[in-house]
């Protein structure tokens, strides 16, 4: 019996096979998107030898287990995972460099003292570099073990040997393997240690934590099937000059992709912020005009967040949009509506919107927000501080209806604020009294009259 080696090259997009490298995908006319893949064929008396075949049985035969969490101990990143890491799984971090990851990895390493073994393996940091990291971390934990190596098939034997409880792996692109002749962090290198090590931890139910480099565009470096072997992505976001850190699910095989952990770095680490509802809105100070506090949710979490807009006269020919935190399209969208249905003259102006503390809003709900922001500054009106705005705008002016309307206003009356501006729809719905007063309404210009604007 003999084994044979086939190298061929896949599309990165869409999966097309060819036997030698190509530009542009004649399947999905994507370009450079093709990488190398090694085939092993094994071959007895010259005739490929198939694999034993396997019966299909019933799905209700099989009986469905729980899945076995870890508790990491750090609230805000469980809450991400979805009650913590699951034995037996991959999870990819990826985040750009300095935003904190290896420090996150390793007060994760501590936090989890008496789980068991732990094998963090670096190839871009030697052990004194750690340590001098660990030290200023306050990290102290024996089970914590250490190894500089980059050989996929060293690493492999290390980890059947230890059998820790959890592997971390920093990051990707430094590994490679030895049956490849690509250079390390190449696409075919990155995709065969990812698969290595997936069959060696998920065959022995080991934890394994891989950490990726990004590319500009802000994604995980290396081809797109990396992203879809493994059971969680997680990226940590945020800007490496201002102190908070975001941590986001993109996919989660073990629970919601709609979660969102905070913190802040400080000398210290990573510290969790549990409340970032006041973190956001803290620094508030007067109530000028161009100000505005709306309810965001974050998967299940709720947050009240400031909007920022300043207008002014456009001195050039097209005026000018920017929305940092805001998408520009939906901007522009509910610029133009203002302009239309609000009968408010803002075409000719400069207009500059932020999202306080750099966090990013793609829900809707934060629509009509937005407009009144716009409006307050447009005006010199300032929008009463007490005040909390929510509710989607429709093309035609219309405030619809937004979803968990109640844990918004949960939120904001917990926070001590006075009232709020909700679409009419969710408020014949309501079904618990507030303290605070609630306005429902039905399109944008009674929602500026609500607010003193017009």
């Amino acid at each position: 019996m003999a084994k044979t080696n086939k190298t061929i090259f896949v599309c990165n997009e869409c999966g097309y096979e060819s036997s030698k490298w190509l530009g542009k995908c004649p399947a999905c006319n994507s370009w450079n998107t093709f990488f190398e893949q090694k085939i092993d064929t094994v071959v007895e008396n010259g005739v490929k030898k198939l694999k034993e075949r396997q019966e299909p049985k019933k799905l209700n035969s099989y009986e469905g287990k729980e899945a076995i969490r870890i508790n990491t101990g750090i609230d805000e990143l469980d809450r991400v995972l979805g009650g913590g890491l699951v034995k037996g799984s991959l999870v990819l971090l990826g985040g750009e460099p300095g935003i904190g990851k290896s420090t996150l990895i390793l007060q994760l390493c501590d936090k989890i003292k008496g789980e068991g073994k732990v094998l963090y393996v670096s190839g871009e940091e030697s052990a004194e570099q750690i340590k001098i990291r660990a030290d200023r971390l306050g990290i102290n934990n024996d089970d914590i073990l250490f190894l500089g190596e980059t050989d996929i098939s060293i690493i492999n034997q290390e980890i059947t040997e230890i059998k820790p409880k959890l592997v971390i792996i920093d990051s990707i692109q430094t590994m490679y393997s030895e049956e490849l002749s690509a250079a390390a962090g190449s696409v075919s290198q990155v995709r065969e240690i990812t698969s290595q090590i997936m069959r060696v931890c998920k065959s022995q139910g080991i934890t394994t934590i891989i950490i990726g480099h990004v590319t500009k565009d802000g994604t995980i470096a290396g081809p797109r099937v990396l992203e879809h072997m493994v059971d969680t992505v997680l990226y940590l976001e945020g800007e490496r000059f201002f102190s908070y850190r975001i941590l986001r699910s993109v996919k989660n095989r073990f629970g919601s992709t709609n979660e969102l952990g905070m913190f802040e770095m400080k000398g210290e680490g990573l510290c969790e912020i549990l409340n970032p509802s006041d973190i956001l809105i803290s620094e508030r100070e007067g109530n000028p005009s161009g100000s505005c506090i709306v309810a965001s949710m974050e998967g299940s979490r709720p947050m009240l967040i400031e909007l920022q807009a300043l207008t002014t006269q456009s001195i050039y020919g097209i005026p000018k949009r920017t929305g940092n935190g805001i998408d520009y399209n939906r901007l522009s969208v509910l610029v133009a509506v203002l302009e239309k249905r609000a009968y408010m003259m803002v075409g000719s102006q400069d207009i500059y919107l932020n999202v306080v503390g750099g966090i990013k809003l793609n829900e809707p709900a934060v629509d009509l927000g937005i407009c009144a922001v716009v409006a307050s500054s447009f005006k010199n009106v300032s929008i009463p501080k007490d005040t909390v705005v929510m509710g989607e705008v429709g093309l035609t002016g219309e405030v619809r209806r937004i979803n968990m309307i109640e844990k918004r206003l949960k939120e904001a009356e917990k926070m001590g604020y006075k009232t709020c501006i909700i679409p009419e729809n969710n408020k014949k719905y309501l079904e618990n009294s507030y303290k605070m007063e609630i306005i429902g309404v039905k399109n944008l210009v009674d929602a500026l009259k609500a607010l003193g604007i017009k």
